[in-house]
């Protein structure tokens, strides 16, 4: 029999749910199936089509300033013991008790949103966040509802009239029973919050760098969890038995991303949803590629620190994060040391990383605003897939013109994310023409020797990077526009 303290709590829809964990892998998709919940659906079981949207509500902003924010996650990959402290909102919850649809619901309905049904519940799910997201505007445009969408897959119903759904259920005033109850809710979840936190075998959710230091010490061959947007797949698609998970999402002082004016530090267990707003006042090429890595369910769950963690030699996080001379801050046993990042990694999916060593956060210098910054993925579709090749870019100019601190990092080129650090030597101090970066693009060839794949074969990645650089050129002489394709802001 298991103890009470081996419960997890939270609310599904309004009311104060206990479930009891035997494996803390269960995915929520498998937990609310097991107990008639089917309205949620599983698709692709790795995060990609959306039907297993479920909607957490979650609390945010200081403990003087609580805030609820409604965000949307994939549940086929959101292991049950995160939870805990939770609102978990599916398709069932959201009629009134009457029997009347969600605006969402409806919206669906009157526009003949649906064929098969089969993807319909996460559409619904989907957009019941964007309803409740305070950030979107009224009436938002079709690049914030496409923005929304981009994680939901339809194979019959077509996107025109769930698009037209969507600005139906978008428009004008947002207010529903959950907005009505917000105070209620929140009061329920402090008060899970309040009590300690449960003892689960195999599953630890630290609050604070402190307790995740002594956990891990006590456990040095534990698996950090973050937003488990990669973990989540070992499971369900390589079905691994994982060691013991300490879970990062309720470390609050790893959740914070701090503008110091010099510095743009984020904590390791901040989300990309989380870190986008600095990104966009700061790095705005850089937030709209981040807007392409995953979607929004992806983008609510996983983290920065994770994928540099991870260090996948295609990670799209890292190559504008050393072009920009990032650095990353360990944690040992409480001593920390900091690094720059590019010398972080070793060898393929090995880093710097000593045992019981985890990252905590990641800072960014925040550099004077004459510097040239470029980004660009290169991929076989824009939202929701994998690089081909990444690559971030900057350097300065001097008063004659000359390439000054010229950075080049590239992923999917290697075993690792890499500088190009031949490439760099041959522009470096030279007149920013376009000899000096046919150069730079030829010394290329002596950085990398890229691979065939799935993805892109050697000769299209040498290729492709070599263009990457001729695009920057080319962008920051004036002779083409930016990236505006990607200069997609979230919300209009």
């Amino acid at each position: 029999m298991q103890r009470m303290s081996d419960r997890i709590h939270f609310l599904l829809g309004e009311t104060a749910t206990t479930a009891a964990v035997e494996d803390p892998t269960t995915t929520v998709l498998q937990w609310l199936r097991a107990r008639g919940r089917t309205g949620t659906k599983e698709g692709c079981a790795e995060g990609d089509c959306g039907a297993c949207t479920v909607v957490l509500g979650e609390l945010d902003g200081s403990a003087d300033a609580p805030r609820l924010r409604y965000r949307a996650v994939n549940s086929c990959i959101q292991f049950l013991p995160t939870l805990h402290g939770r609102q978990l909102l599916t398709v069932e919850d959201l009629a009134e008790p009457g029997g009347d649809l969600h605006p969402t619901q409806d919206a669906m309905v009157a526009e003949h949103g649906s064929q098969c049904g089969f993807c319909t519940p996460g559409f619904v799910m989907a957009l019941f966040a964007l309803y409740h997201d305070p950030d979107l505007p009224e009436s938002p445009d079709r690049a914030a509802i496409d923005d929304g969408l981009a994680g939901n897959l339809c194979r019959c119903t077509g996107y025109r009239p769930i698009v037209a759904a969507a600005r139906r259920a978008l428009g004008g005033e947002r207010a529903d029973r959950f907005s009505r109850g917000r105070e209620r809710t929140m009061e329920a979840l402090q008060a899970i919050r309040a009590g300690r936190m449960p003892e689960i075998d195999g599953f630890h959710a630290p609050r604070s760098v402190t307790e995740l230091v002594r956990l891990y010490a006590e456990r040095p061959k534990a698996l950090l969890l973050g937003g488990g947007t990669d973990v989540g797949l070992w499971v369900t698609k390589d079905h691994r038995r994982l060691p013991a998970l300490i879970h990062v999402g309720d470390v609050a002082d790893m959740r914070d991303v701090v503008d110091t004016g010099d510095t743009l530090d984020i904590g390791a267990a901040a989300t990309y949803t989380e870190i986008l707003p600095a990104l966009d006042r700061r790095f705005p090429d850089f937030a709209a590629m981040v807007r392409r890595l995953g979607a929004m369910q992806v983008r609510n769950a996983g983290t920065m620190g994770g994928n540099v963690a991870n260090g996948s030699p295609i990670g799209d996080s890292m190559p504008p994060l050393i072009a920009l001379g990032a650095r990353v801050v360990l944690n040992r046993a409480g001593q920390r040391r900091e690094m720059a990042l590019e010398d972080f990694y070793l060898g393929y999916k090995r880093t710097a990383l000593e045992e019981g060593e985890f990252v905590e956060r990641l800072r960014i210098p925040i550099w004077a605003e004459d510097r040239r910054f470029g980004v660009y993925k290169v991929s076989k579709r824009r939202d929701q897939d994998i690089s081909a090749v990444c690559a971030g870019f900057a350097f300065s100019l001097t008063e004659d013109g000359r390439v000054t601190a010229f950075r080049a990092a590239y992923g999917g080129m290697a075993a690792t994310p890499k500088r190009a650090r031949a490439a760099e030597a041959a522009v470096e101090g030279r007149p920013w023409t376009l000899e000096t970066v046919a150069a730079g693009m030829a010394a290329l060839a002596r950085d990398f020797e890229p691979m065939t794949d799935m993805r892109a074969s050697a000769e299209y990645r040498a290729s492709t990077a070599r263009n990457l650089m001729m695009k920057l050129y080319l962008e920051t002489t004036g002779q083409i526009g930016g990236p505006k394709e990607t200069r997609v802001a979230r919300h209009g």
